[in-house]
């Protein structure tokens, strides 16, 4: 287990990419995300995994996926990983598993992905959205405590933007209840907290293999994580159509597996995870180090890592107060540079959601974050002078007319 804090790294000052006049435009665009990028330096790699997979002609249950799925528990530090066909369907999957349906009430937060709660209304169970802590974005422990009622059969923390909720308390207060826990780590793929790795806190771990996500396969694929002999059979037989043996029905499953092609891409992939996780801890460290040199650090808010967390850096979000965050993102478009809002309308607030009641303002801190958090570029392969171009840019915006209009 490496280290959870953040390397220090020191640079002189970054800004050559300013131009001269100082309105910080510049021609060298920056995206957002560029997985090309990443594919292209492993292309020979992952032709070679595909034909072999192409040779075989199985391209289904071949053994690439046991070797993911070997992998993966290892990753996660749990006895059983169980691949399926996305982070989706791993959420699907474990509330199957743990027989969750009309009745229940499922915890979880509103600042998520749509799929953290999709899921829980597939099953036919009632949503109980709480809200977050205000630095991490993650659950709050609190909120989790406050919601627990007699019909609570699920806590699902997110682990958000590459950084674990806080798992101890969080468990603490399920086992005080002897309520399950189903980690969405979908945007956490080896990240830890205390030296206990995501997917290894709760009943049941969820990942994804999204190709934007730190490791992104080509295509869809998802995976669970356990520790118990009992709930890993139960999440492979409602993988596998609820069948055991062939074409015995125990249960009404589904049919989610990845393919033997996406296991062996991502089994190339995996061999470099370390490395990927290094890069964006580097490109983190910079931002954090630059935008102080610059003296933007009281402009907003730099994320936070928790005291013992190991930070993966899905996203790297920046809180840009007093309305300015939508004059900030247009300012950085002008200048080609991708900045993203995740996720700019909280799942309460969704059209779809409005029949669970939630006013606007029961949320704060929810929906806070939603109207100031702007993500920045943050992948492995994103260079220095990409990075100096982004700060360079941000440093513009506060010395622009753009900036006294919106203040």
């Amino acid at each position: 287990m490496n280290s959870p804090h953040r390397p220090q790294l020191f640079f002189r000052n970054p800004f050559a990419t300013e131009t001269q006049d100082g309105s910080g435009k510049v021609d060298l665009p920056v995206p957002l995300l560029d997985v090309n990028r990443g594919n292209t330096a492993i292309r020979e790699e992952v032709l070679a995994a595909i034909t072999g997979v192409v040779d075989s002609g199985r391209f289904l249950h071949g053994p690439e996926v046991g070797e993911l799925e070997c992998t993966m528990a290892g990753v996660s530090q749990t006895k059983h990983a169980i691949s399926c066909a996305s982070g989706s369907d791993a959420l699907l999957l474990a509330l199957m598993a743990m027989e969750i349906g009309p009745g229940d009430e499922v915890i979880l937060p509103s600042f998520t992905f749509f799929a953290t709660a999709s899921c829980v209304s597939r099953v036919g169970a009632k949503i109980v959205f709480v809200d977050i802590d205000p630095e991490t974005y993650n659950v709050s422990p609190e909120a989790v405590r406050d919601a627990i009622t007699s019909n609570t059969k699920a806590i699902i923390p997110v682990h958000l933007f590459g950084q674990c909720a806080a798992m101890d308390e969080i468990c603490a207060i399920a086992a005080a209840h002897k309520i399950p826990i189903i980690e969405d780590a979908a945007q956490a793929i080896g990240s830890a907290y205390q030296g206990r790795h995501a997917g290894a806190w709760g009943d049941v771990g969820c990942f994804s293999f999204y190709p934007t996500k730190n490791l992104g396969g080509m295509g869809d694929g998802g995976m669970l994580t356990c520790q118990d002999d009992a709930m890993a059979a139960k999440l492979r037989l409602y993988a596998s159509h609820g069948m055991q043996p062939r074409y015995h029905h125990r249960v009404i499953g589904i049919n989610s597996r990845i393919d033997t092609i996406q296991a062996a891409i991502l089994n190339v992939k995996m061999n470099h995870l370390n490395e990927y996780t290094h890069a964006r801890q580097a490109n983190a460290a910079r931002y954090d180090q630059w935008f102080a040199e610059a003296g933007l650090q009281d402009k907003f808010v730099l994320p936070k890592t928790s005291p013992g967390a190991f930070h993966v850096w899905n996203q790297y979000g920046i809180r840009v107060p007093e309305g300015r965050r939508d004059a900030l993102k247009a300012h950085l478009q002008e200048r080609k540079i991708g900045a993203e809002i995740y996720y700019p309308i909280p799942l309460h607030m969704q059209d779809c959601y409005r029949s669970l009641g939630y006013a606007q303002g029961c949320l704060p801190e929810t929906e806070r974050a939603s109207s100031e958090i702007l993500h920045l570029p943050i992948y492995p392969e994103l260079t220095i002078q990409e990075q100096q171009t982004v700060v360079g840019a941000i440093q513009s915006f506060y010395n622009t007319a753009a900036f006294r209009r919106v203040a």
